[in-house]
């Protein structure tokens, strides 16, 4: 599967700071240090609508995470996956009376479109979950062999208590994994399983529903969890620098894809910080495509609203915080877009060495994007007062908006 096309990320003069960012696992802010190498895998879209606001937030946070190691001279090794086989997508397919194979190939055509638009640096490696099967049975019958996997009724499931680590992600207690579990994805209630918790790692053919060869598993599909841990291994190994993702994804996603590739490996930790972006709500409900509230990137790019616009949008709010998608987050930031605009526009202005730093400061301090504009927006308005002659500093703004928070101006 191919990704989409990569924007061109100016060189601004100096180096970018190494990067502080908060880490579920541990509850606190850590700093980074990956080597001339940075590694990062984000959870990636099951396709079976287009893109929402809340998509977008998620990947412009980890977007501004390989800009900001990309400042500090350092390669960044990028890889998403795409669920292109799962419960909702053939659920959609059923309901919509369409191919779920021409289903997910739309919708992920129309994400890299989105993608692009935003300005979005693409990952490396972009893998979907089906071209990952053959990698992922081996897995699974690893996990059986040693004990660490059982069989139900065809199924194979994962045995959580195998994991000295299993819960160390998420920190959260039995009852609020088993609620959460419920909630998303997961079957807890299901009689026969070791333990409530266990994720699926193979799901047995069902009627009417796609499978392939498990090899000695049987036919069937894999598991969510699974999936990520077999192409994060594949093209990053383990300990790699961030798993990213929304923040639903900390449980039971992350905290069980970890769980499942220390079991394998027999090291700790899979990732060395879990990063989470918060969510984003319209009319008070979190935008979801359960609940069909949603707010679509194609929509308002159709629209004609510039794909800068709908960024600056998003990076007006802290990537972890929860937020409100209104009419009016969408205005202020089409007022932003112009002010920076008419700034970079004049022939000279106020140096600008001062606010590159300024930037990288925010940026490299958990990613703080309001912080970043905020410092723009000051230069921004003493520019349109005049009285600077330096003739670099406006195209040196430009290039700094552009670099590190995808800004074309």
């Amino acid at each position: 599967m191919h990704a989409w096309p990569a924007s061109e990320v100016p060189a601004l003069p100096g180096k970018g700071r190494d990067l502080r960012i908060h880490d579920t696992a541990t509850g606190g802010r850590i700093t980074l240090d990956p080597g001339p190498v940075a590694r990062i895998y984000v959870c990636g879209i099951t396709p079976y609508d287009a893109t929402h606001m809340g998509h977008a937030a998620t990947y412009n946070a980890f977007d501004l995470v390989q800009r900001v190691w990309l400042d500090t001279k350092r390669q960044v090794h990028y890889v998403q996956n795409v669920t292109d086989v799962d419960d909702p997508l053939l659920e959609r397919a059923v309901r919509d009376g369409e191919d779920w194979t021409e289903l997910a190939e739309r919708e992920t055509a129309l994400f890299r479109e989105d993608m692009t638009a935003l300005r979005m640096l693409p990952p490396k490696h972009y893998i979907g979950a089906v071209e990952a099967i053959p990698g992922i049975v081996p897995l699974v019958e690893r996990l059986r062999d040693a004990g660490a996997a059982y069989e139900l009724d065809g199924d194979v499931y994962f045995f959580v208590e195998c994991d000295p680590h299993f819960g160390a992600v998420s920190s959260l207690d039995a009852e609020a994994m088993r609620l959460l579990s419920a909630e998303r994805g997961g079957d807890p209630e299901r009689p026969g399983k070791k333990n409530p918790l266990d994720p699926m790692l193979w799901m047995a053919a069902r009627e009417g529903e796609p499978s392939w060869d498990g090899g000695s598993l049987g036919r069937g599909r894999p598991g969510w969890h699974i999936e990520c841990v077999a192409i994060a291994l594949d093209h990053l190994g383990m300990s790699f620098d961030i798993q990213g993702g929304g923040s639903d994804l900390a449980f039971p996603h992350h905290e069980m894809g970890a769980s499942h590739a220390q079991v394998l490996t027999g090291e700790y930790p899979f990732a060395h910080a879990y990063v989470h972006a918060g969510m984003v709500a319209l009319n008070g409900e979190k935008m979801s495509k359960s609940k069909g509230n949603l707010v679509f990137v194609s929509a308002l790019r159709r629209d004609d609203v510039d794909p800068a616009a709908i960024r600056l949008a998003l990076l007006a709010h802290h990537y972890r915080s929860d937020w409100e998608w209104t009419d009016q987050v969408l205005a202020d930031a089409v007022e932003r877009l112009a002010r920076w605009r008419a700034a970079v526009s004049r022939p000279d202005g106020l140096p600008a060495d001062a606010l590159v730093e300024e930037v990288r400061a925010a940026l490299a301090d958990d990613l703080d994007a309001p912080a970043a504009l905020a410092a723009v927006d000051r230069w921004a308005e003493l520019q349109s007062s005049g009285g600077g002659s330096d003739e670099g500093a406006p195209g040196l703004v430009s290039r700094t908006v552009d670099a590190l928070l995808g800004v074309a101006l």
